[in-house]
């Protein structure tokens, strides 16, 4: 198993925070009442953009 650098764990968040974030959208496209779901989008979005950011500098920096 290889080494987890800053790029593998960057990745890793943004493959995750997308995935929530489709599973929060679709929950409310049928019709499911998520109380929190304006927050947990921002959160989403905002390690999204964090991770893109970690990625891109790291590789930068190689």
């Amino acid at each position: 198993m290889g080494d987890w650098d800053l790029t593998s764990v960057g990745l890793v968040l943004i493959g995750s925070s997308i995935t929530v974030a489709g599973i929060i959208i679709a929950a409310m496209l049928l019709g499911m009442s998520v109380p929190l779901a304006p927050f947990l989008l921002l959160t989403t979005a905002i390690l999204i953009v964090m991770s893109a950011i970690i990625i891109t500098y790291y590789d930068t920096q190689k």
